[in-house]
C-alpha cells in the first residue's frame, strides 16, 4: 500500500485531484470540468455545491482504494474568490466569479477614505481591479447586499474554504491574502487598517506548513490550509533552482511573471504597468506582473479558427518556422493590438484579411503576446539584479512560438520550459511532506 498526499488543484476551467507518493511523483490523477450556474444577479459562477460533492467523493474513492494510504490533503486554487459562512458554518452566498463587474458600486469614496486610489493600490500591491481585489468584494457585499452581510460570521479564501470542508477550522494563509486582494499592507506587512475600520473580521494567516489532524473514515489525515495556485507553483521551482536568480512565468488563463528575488518596494510606476506583489507561504513579497493573456490567446484563437475554418486545437499542429519568427521579430509591428488589449480582449480581427493563412496570423498573435510578456518581465526587475533564468510552467511552456520569441527578445538569458510538472499541485503537496510516516 503506497502512502500518498492528495492535492485538489482547482483552476478556473479544470478541477483536478492528484495523488503524490513519497518521491512526489504523481501516481493518480483525475480531472473534471463543471458547468457554471448563475449567482443571485444572474451572472455565471462556479457550482460550488457540485464541486464540493466531487471533492468529497474523490477522497472517499482514494480511501477505499487498497493501493493507497492517504496521509494528507491540501488545496491550491485560483485567487480572488471568497466564501462567506454564517454562525453555523453554512454558506451564505454563491461563489462569486472574479470576472463579475462591480458597475453598481462607486469605490471613489472608499479610496478617498484610505489614502487615494494610487497610494492605497501601491501600499496593498493591488491595482484597482474591481472584483479581482477580493477585499473589495467584501466591501461590496457589506454595502450592496445587506441581507447577506448580516448573516456573515466568517470569511474564507477559496483554498481555505475547501480545507474547512474537512478540518472545520477557520484559517487564512499568506499566499491567498497577498494575491491582489487589497487586504494586505505591504509596507507594514500586516492587514491594512481599512479592514478593522470597516468592522470586518478576518482570520490571521498561518504558515502553509501547518495542518490540522482529523479523522476521516477511521483514518488520521493531515488537512493543509491550502494556498493560492500561482504562489504554490513557486515552491517546487525555488526548491530546485535556488542558487541563481530566476523569474517564473506561471501560464494559464493568466500569465503571471513572478520574481521572488526582488527586494525593492512596489512603485507607483510599476503599479500602472499591472505589477503587484504576491506573498510566499512564509510572508515574503514576490514582485509580479499579472496579464490576462492566456484568456486573450484562447478567445482569439477561436476567432482565427472560425475565420480560417480550422478545428479547435489546430494551432497545436503548426510547425514553427524560425526564419519567419525572426522576420516578425525584426519588423516588431503591433498588428492585432495596436492600442493595447481592449475591454473585450479581442484582437483587431479586420486585419485577418491581410494574412494568407492561419499559420501567418497565429505567428503574429504569438509575437504580440510574447512582446507584452517581455514588457511585463522587464517591469518587475530590481535595478540591481542578477537574473539568469526564466522558467515557464503551465500551458504555454509547450508553445514553441512563445518560447522562441522570448528567446529572441532576451538572448542573454536562459529561457526554458520548466521540467517540473503540475507545479501548483506539487507545491501544495511539498508543504505536507512532514506528514508522511
Amino acid at each position: 500500500m503506497k502512502e500518498v498526499i492528495a492535492v485538489f488543484d482547482i483552476g478556473k476551467t479544470n478541477k483536478k485531484i492528484l495523488l503524490f507518493d513519497k518521491d512526489f511523483q504523481v501516481v493518480y490523477e483525475n480531472s473534471k470540468r463543471f458547468k457554471e450556474i448563475v449567482d443571485d444577479d444572474n451572472y455565471p459562477c462556479d457550482d460550488i455545491d457540485t464541486i464540493e460533492k466531487w471533492i468529497k467523493d474523490q477522497i472517499k474513492i482514494v480511501q477505499e482504494n487498497d493501493s493507497f494510504k492517504l496521509k494528507a490533503i491540501n488545496f491550491s486554487t485560483h485567487g480572488a474568490t471568497l466564501m462567506y459562512l454564517d454562525k453555523s458554518g453554512k454558506k451564505v452566498t454563491p461563489l462569486y466569479n472574479y470576472l463579475k463587474p462591480l458597475d453598481d458600486m462607486d469605490f471613489n469614496g472608499f479610496y478617498s477614505n484610505y489614502g487615494g486610489v494610487e497610494e492605497f493600490s501601491r501600499r496593498t500591491a493591488s491595482p484597482a481591479y474591481g472584483m479581482l481585489n477580493s477585499g473589495l468584494q467584501i466591501y461590496w457585499l457589506k454595502n450592496k447586499k445587506e441581507h447577506y452581510w448580516k448573516q456573515v460570521h466568517s470569511i474564507l479564501h477559496y483554498p481555505q474554504y475547501l480545507s474547512y470542508l474537512f478540518s472545520n477550522k477557520i484559517t487564512s494563509d499568506f499566499t491567498s491574502i497577498g494575491s491582489h486582494t487589497a487586504m494586505w499592507d505591504f509596507d507594514m506587512m500586516k492587514y491594512h487598517y481599512w479592514i478593522g475600520k470597516e468592522g470586518i473580521s478576518l482570520p490571521e494567516p498561518v504558515n502553509g506548513t501547518e495542518a490540522v489532524m482529523v479523522e476521516l473514515r477511521g483514518e488520521k489525515i493531515a488537512i493543509g490550509s491550502g494556498l493560492h495556485d500561482s504562489s504554490a507553483s513557486l515552491i517546487p521551482v525555488l526548491e530546485k533552482h535556488n542558487k541563481e536568480e530566476f523569474i517564473l512565468l506561471s501560464t494559464g488563463t493568466w500569465i503571471i511573471s513572478m520574481n521572488p528575488f526582488s527586494r525593492e518596494q512596489l512603485t507607483q510606476s510599476q503599479l500602472e504597468k499591472n505589477c503587484l506583489c504576491y506573498m510566499t507561504t512564509d510572508k515574503k513579497q514576490v514582485k509580479s506582473s499579472m496579464q490576462f493573456l492566456g484568456h486573450v490567446h484562447e478567445i482569439n484563437v477561436l476567432e482565427f479558427n472560425s475565420f480560417y475554418e480550422k478545428e479547435k486545437n489546430y494551432y497545436f499542429e503548426i510547425d514553427i518556422d524560425k526564419e519567419t519568427c525572426l522576420q516578425t521579430f525584426q519588423q516588431s509591428k503591433k498588428v492585432f493590438f495596436p492600442n493595447g488589449i481592449p475591454e473585450d480582449y479581442k484582437a483587431d480581427l479586420s486585419v485577418l484579411n491581410s494574412f494568407d493563412s492561419f499559420e501567418e496570423a497565429y505567428n503574429q498573435l504569438l509575437f504580440e503576446i510574447s512582446q507584452m510578456v517581455f514588457e511585463g518581465l522587464g517591469s518587475i526587475l530590481d535595478k540591481e539584479n542578477k537574473l539568469k533564468n526564466i522558467y515557464i510552467s503551465g500551458g504555454f511552456n509547450k508553445n514553441m512560438f512563445f518560447l522562441h520569441y522570448l528567446s529572441l527578445m532576451m538572448p542573454n538569458l536562459n529561457i526554458e520550459a520548466s521540467e517540473i510538472k503540475n507545479t501548483s499541485a506539487l507545491g501544495a503537496a511539498l508543504l505536507m511532506k512532514d506528514y508522511f510516516s
